[in-house]
């Protein structure tokens, strides 16, 4: 049994914190309307198109931070996973602002494109759940300059956000048609 660094202690609570607010707040965010409060907003219906292309670049800056970390690059790496980190911020922020001034659209396909819809929708969203306090436990743990674990949870980290990202933009792909 490890313990934890000084680093690792000082943002055990932020992890804890952000890993459940996050996703409480996205989904009551998801049912509160601006227009529920008297606020007079326009539907920000031209989000959706970037959010899931910040989704793709992150994808994309994923998969170069790994190239650079196996190439021995540690500087670039480290660049590249901050701004993967700030771009999952970028798309949250937007898709809480879209869902919070615009409806919610339902996937019109019907037989098996619906299944394989709510399938990849479900493990899209199970697994940006579960990426949270991944993420920002591999991000301490190189803070902390712990690279021994953090390469141990890094081969986790990797390939379910990447899959998140990846998905992000397949829903969006599968969904577009049938925006209002």
């Amino acid at each position: 049994m490890s313990t934890l660094s000084d680093t690792e202690k000082r943002y055990k609570i932020w992890i804890i914190v952000l890993s459940v607010v996050i996703p409480v707040a996205v989904a009551a965010l998801f049912t509160i309307k601006l227009k529920d409060f008297g606020f007079d907003v326009e539907p920000l219906s031209f989000l959706p198109p970037i959010y899931a292309g910040i989704n793709g670049l992150t994808a994309i800056v994923l998969i170069f931070g790994v190239i650079a970390i196996k190439k021995g690059k540690r500087k670039t790496h480290e660049y590249l996973m901050k701004i993967a980190i700030t771009l999952s911020v970028l798309f949250l922020l937007m898709y809480v602002a879209y869902h919070m001034t615009s409806d919610s659209t339902s996937f019109g396909g019907e037989g098996l494109i619906r299944y394989i819809y709510l399938f990849i929708l479900i493990s899209h969203i199970a697994l940006s759940i579960i990426i949270i306090p991944l993420v920002l436990i591999t991000y301490v743990r190189a803070l902390a300059q712990r690279f021994d674990k953090h390469r141990k949870i890094a081969r986790i980290t990797f390939p379910i956000w990447l899959y998140v990202a990846i998905t992000g933009v397949v829903v969006y792909l599968m969904i577009s048609p049938y925006y209002v």
